[in-house]
């Protein structure tokens, strides 16, 4: 990671540091349920398992970023890193690969449900202020 990246990484952490724990852990939850509710106002299949995919891509790719960064603690990062891999597994799950079954078509509604309630309950919900904040920054950033 380049000096600059992190000196990015830094400003971003102070301008952010004011929005406190509870609303990064917030952050992470509002994502999910937007996306779950962008799912459920969606007319078509495709465009509900589209709107899934979108959502946990991009946090996938946001922990995966954050994983590598210089500013978090190792603690930190493995729960990142269980975080990441529990979103994976989702990401499979949906589209059928390595081995799950796809979440059917009628199903997805309810899938877009069990998919804010698992990350409510997550470990990973649990790390420190500066990670919840990177992870939140690089999401709004990643799908922009």
């Amino acid at each position: 990671m380049s000096l600059r990246n992190v000196f990015a990484y830094t400003i971003m952490v102070c301008l952010f540091a004011g929005t406190g724990y509870g609303q990064g852990k917030d952050g992470i939850k509002n994502y999910f349920n937007d996306a779950a509710l962008r799912v459920k106002a969606a007319s078509s299949p495709q465009e509900k398992r589209e709107i899934l995919s979108t959502s946990l891509s991009a946090m996938s790719r946001s922990l995966f970023a954050v994983q590598r960064s210089p500013l978090i603690s190792e603690s930190d990062r493995k729960a990142v890193i269980r975080f990441e891999s529990s979103i994976h597994e989702k990401q499979n799950e949906l589209s059928g690969a390595e081995g799950y079954t796809r979440v059917p078509d009628e199903q997805l509604n309810a899938y877009a449900d069990y998919t804010v309630q698992d990350v409510e309950q997550a470990e990973a919900i649990t790390i420190s202020l500066l990670t919840l904040i990177l992870i939140v920054i690089l999401v709004v950033l990643l799908l922009r």
